[in-house]
């Protein structure tokens, strides 16, 4: 799924980042202060996202046991996690895609199914290969605009932005994974969106895609923006986010800024960190 999701009726944060809750450093570039554009939420908006003890069961099986946590505007929040740590579960309940059996989850304050304008207040990119196979990239966009009542020539504007105008009027079905990835993208930038969510949009990318992303992320929270992005490429999340949150059997297991994380552990790598939070050794599956 990519751009926004069709509404389901489902029933603490900073601006400056997230407060520590364990004690875990390593080198990383220097912080990044993100500016908020004039039309975009400030501090007194409070938490872009605010989850707070979500569960969910699928049968007997316990996909998400307690995961609370907040994403500010102005910051890139990594969510990490194991494979089956129920990331994509939690993504989907903040999203109104699956009703939690406890808990709540908030996008600027609502439910996203109470939300006036979805379009216009968080863009997701959950499945990449979402677009229909016989639309050009150009139409899947447009069809998505014509639902959100956004104009269609915003379709040529983020092509363009995501580095697909040469690729326009080809098929998607034609797309590789990465050009996918970066349809997706565009289809959650539709409505210009306060908040964006993402699920392992690096998939897929080569190095120079990669580093593309990066830049435009951060160049989103320069905005004001606020971004949410799952991904097991730690060397990369090192290098981009401002947060992490860490899950791991459905639970939360740190929060922190990303700088307070390292700094606890003068030496240690974000992926060493990771390892030991999630009890992942080396030649385990993820």
């Amino acid at each position: 799924m990519a751009g926004w999701p069709t509404p389901r009726r489902a029933p603490d944060g900073h601006a400056g980042g997230m407060t520590a809750t364990t004690s875990t450093e390593g080198n990383r570039p220097a912080g990044r202060t993100a500016g908020a554009a004039p039309h975009r939420p400030t501090a007194a908006a409070g938490p872009a996202i605010q989850v707070a003890g979500l569960r969910r069961k699928f049968g007997r099986v316990t996909a998400v046991d307690d995961v609370s946590f907040t994403v500010s505007y102005g910051r890139i929040t990594g969510f990490l996690g194991p494979n089956g740590a129920g990331k994509t579960t939690t993504l989907r309940m903040i999203l109104g895609l699956i009703r939690p059996d406890a808990g709540t989850a908030v996008i600027a304050g609502e439910p996203y199914a109470n939300l006036a304008s979805p379009a216009r207040t968080v863009g997701a990119l959950l499945d990449a290969a979402a677009a229909h196979p016989g639309r050009s990239g150009r139409d899947h966009l447009r069809v998505l605009a014509a639902q959100a009542g956004i104009p269609g020539r915003r379709a040529g504007q983020l092509l363009e932005r995501v580095g697909l105008a040469h690729a326009a009027q080809q098929r998607a079905g034609r797309y590789s994974l990465g050009m996918r990835q970066r349809l997706g993208l565009a289809a959650a930038l539709l409505g210009d969106p306060e908040i964006l969510v993402l699920d392992e949009p690096g998939n897929g990318l080569d190095p120079q895609g990669i580093r593309w992303l990066r830049d435009l992320l951060r160049s989103l929270t320069a905005e004001g923006r606020a971004v949410l992005v799952s991904s097991h490429l730690l060397a990369e999340v090192a290098q981009t986010v401002d947060d992490v949150v860490v899950i791991s059997r459905g639970r939360t297991i740190t929060r922190a800024p990303l700088d307070e994380l390292l700094a606890a552990r003068p030496g240690s790598t974000l992926e060493d960190i990771y390892l030991e939070l999630t009890g992942t050794t080396e030649g385990e599956p993820s």
